[in-house]
């Protein structure tokens, strides 16, 4: 049987981001529900029959209720860093509101722990989106639920082409001394380590002692080899290609990367 603390609640099903921490969290043995947005079911893919999901949008509170019940933590990934103010996509609304409505039903449902998946602070990211999600960070701190803040740097899946510029940011942020003058903080991070190092958090005993978490420690939380990427998830171990369990794929190449942080709302429903 899974423990109830490896009961784990995830927000956005269906992207990037929901679904590679929903994909390590199973490799960490937990059983794991997804809320996807009404209309998203498809883009589960295989990852829908390793998990539970329902439909759900967290910028309408009524369809939130009761669907955290049961479950010890519930991990809030949605949020974007692209806003259009024209249609009522504000970097407020995307990120605040969302994280507003979600920990309201984590009280509401008697959850004992809530992840908050929130952004360091890098030049090439949107002031106003950071103002956003410390924002939500504010929020989370005061209102009655154990929060526990994950400060992400962008992420990017190995192996994928990106602009010389991100990656020039990579190797910055990996070589002693340079690293050590703040670019190991901010240099955009493996979606695998990332997610994984969020699943132990979720799975861990450790919650309950720390409300912030850092790049650090979400490197930390790798061995030496997963950090360096030398153990891809076998099929087994996470919601990949169930008919040849012997084969090594790594499960986040199976991911859509469109929206960073989660999908947003429907442009003609302003709450």
């Amino acid at each position: 049987m899974v423990s109830s603390n490896k009961r784990v609640l995830v927000t956005g099903g269906g992207t990037f981001l929901g679904d590679s921490i929903a994909s390590a969290l199973i490799a960490e043995g937990a059983e794991v529900t997804l809320l996807v947005r009404a209309g998203l079911e498809d883009q589960l893919g295989i990852l829908g029959q390793r998990a539970r999901w329902a439909t759900a949008d967290v910028w309408d509170p009524a369809s939130l209720r009761g669907r955290a019940r049961g479950h010890k933590t519930v991990i809030h990934t949605v949020g974007s860093m692209i806003a259009d103010p024209t249609q009522g996509l504000t970097h407020h609304r995307l990120n605040f509101v969302s994280t507003r409505n979600v920990a309201t039903m984590c009280v509401s449902d008697g959850v004992s722990h809530m992840i908050l998946m929130s952004s360091v602070y890098a030049p090439w990211v949107s002031g106003s989106y950071i103002r956003s999600k410390r924002e939500a960070e504010q929020y989370l701190a005061r209102v009655g639920v154990n929060g526990s803040i994950v400060r992400a740097p962008l992420a990017y899946i190995r192996g994928q082409k990106r602009s010389l510029f991100y990656l020039l940011m990579t190797g910055l942020g990996s070589t002693p001394p340079i690293s050590w003058l703040g670019f190991g903080r901010i240099a955009p991070m493996p979606i695998d380590m990332l997610s994984r190092g969020v699943a132990r958090i979720a799975v861990g005993s450790e919650r309950t002692t720390k409300p912030l978490y850092l790049p650090s420690d979400l490197r930390r939380l790798n061995t030496r080899d997963e950090a360096r990427g030398r153990l891809p998830f076998r099929a087994e171990e996470g919601a990949i290609n169930t008919e040849d369990a012997t084969s090594s794929v790594h499960p986040f190449d199976l991911l859509d990367d469109d929206t960073p942080f989660g999908w947003i709302p429907p442009t003609d429903t302003r709450k």
